[in-house]
This record gives structure tokens, C-alpha cells and sequence, in this order.
């Protein structure tokens, strides 16, 4: 993987980087870019895949973001529920 730096240059990396960087196979980075969730672009003749560096990092944070919007939904489905809800000693 390339180091962070300011250089323009430095900050794109390939998918086998990306597959590297999230602990995934490379065939889950492809799907992830064709699918459009994680920002890319394509260089050259045979249209190589390139995603920046903050692209990526953007999707990590979303992601983050994005589970902790589920798990309140997931809590929140159970609000209405007073034995959850109430402390013990207010039931009557």
C-alpha cells in the first residue's frame, strides 16, 4: 500500500490494496466498486480500477455509520415495550 501523503500522486490505490486494506478478497473490492458503493475510476486502455484513498475512507466511516443506525433501529423496535423501558420499581 502506499503511504499517506499530500502528493496527488500517492493517493490512489488498486483494488488488491483495498481487498488488503478491509481484509477482504479481491472480489468483494471489484463488487464493491462495480456496484458503485465504493467510489472508483477507471485508468487506461484495459480500465484498471483506481479508488483515492479518501474514498475509501469515507466508505469505512459510512459504514461505521451505518451500523450504528441499525443497532438504534434495532433498540428502538423494543421502546414501546413499558418492562424495557420503565425501571422495575415504577411498574404498577
Amino acid at each position: 500500500m502506499p503511504p499517506h501523503s499530500d502528493s496527488p500522486f500517492e493517493r490512489f490505490l488498486t483494488l488488491a490494496d483495498v481487498a488488503d486494506i478491509l481484509n477482504v478478497e479481491l472480489d468483494v473490492a471489484r463488487e464493491l466498486v462495480e456496484s458503485g458503493e465504493l467510489a472508483a475510476i477507471r485508468i487506461g486502455q484495459v480500465g484498471q480500477w483506481r479508488v483515492e484513498q479518501r474514498a475509501l475512507e469515507d466508505y469505512v466511516q459510512d459504514q461505521y455509520e451505518r451500523q450504528r443506525r441499525e443497532a438504534r433501529f434495532a433498540e428502538s423496535e423494543f421502546d414501546d415495550i413499558p418492562e424495557l423501558t420503565i425501571p422495575r420499581e415504577d411498574w404498577s
